[in-house]
């Protein structure tokens, strides 16, 4: 498979469309990135999970020719065989802006349509009009306690499992996060920034380690989506919880962020809480 194929125009020039075009949707599948952890394709997925985009820049022409805008909700199921590649979801969005559409609900059900399509499963759309911002988008902080002000001296800066420890057998239930938390694109080698939330029951994993494995992404090149599920499989594997969840807040790029979850919780849904950063 070649680079072009794999990551569609993401890190090519190319130019906006200025008319729909669903066709500018680039997938990516999911298992690309699950090989390297050991999940087989074939097998059941070891959490459940959701990645939340939100979209801040979609507007389009209303049948008069008037503009419209708005925000957006985007819910991909974790499941779904394939991600979207982000600058080929930008391009998507930005093939509204002079198309004329005769609804707000018209133009949820192409996106759902769309986006349903490219992901190969289904997808959920919200869409918030201006009247609905203020009530919609207020800034939250993280739950739990934050990690950053732990006194450590970090020499990884790619992702190292055994940096994870637990501190003997005491068992406890607690939500910790970190603010340091950042990638790079596997293709751009642009940086990706994150406030990441961790969410456990079982023995009590040594703060300082975590943070310091936490600390250790920032040099590794890889999807939002993909560092979140490493996170997830190497605290699982290494400090076995009885429960775990891992939910990264991405700053948004181009008008869209992107929010990975994932969970031993099958039956929960996470809240779009935005962060200060987002």
């Amino acid at each position: 498979m070649t680079e072009h194929k794999s990551h569609g125009p993401l890190g090519e020039k190319v130019s906006y469309p200025d008319k729909y075009d669903a066709s500018c949707l680039h997938p990516i599948a999911r298992q690309l990135g699950r090989e390297g952890l050991g999940i087989d394709a074939q097998a059941a997925l070891p959490f459940a999970g959701v990645d939340i985009w939100n979209g801040y820049e979609l507007s389009w022409l209303t049948e008069s020719g008037k503009p419209r805008v708005a925000c957006a909700e985007f819910r991909f199921s974790a499941d779904s065989p394939n991600i979207i590649e982000s600058k080929s979801f930008k391009l998507y969005l930005n093939s509204f802006n002079q198309t004329r559409i005769a609804s707000v609900d018209a133009l949820k059900q192409t996106l759902i349509a769309d986006l349903s399509a490219a992901s190969g499963a289904g997808v959920s759309v919200a869409i918030y009009t201006p009247e609905h911002w203020a009530e919609m988008y207020g800034i939250t902080a993280p739950k739990g306690e934050c990690l950053d002000e732990l006194d450590i001296s970090p020499s990884a800066y790619a992702p190292d499992a055994s940096l994870l420890a637990t501190d003997g057998d005491e068992v406890c239930s607690e939500v910790l996060y970190s603010h340091l938390l950042r990638s790079r694109c596997p293709v751009t080698s642009q940086p990706d920034w994150a406030s990441v939330e961790i969410c456990y029951r079982g023995a009590k994993i040594n703060r300082e380690q975590l943070l310091a494995y936490i600390v250790s992404f920032r040099e590794h090149d890889e999807f939002h989506e993909h560092c979140v599920e490493r996170i997830f499989c190497d605290i699982s594997q290494r400090c076995k919880p009885q429960a775990l969840s891992v939910y990264a807040r991405y700053t948004r790029r181009g008008g869209l962020d992107i929010n990975p979850w994932r969970s031993t919780d099958r039956a929960f849904v996470p809240a779009n809480s935005r962060g200060v950063r987002q």
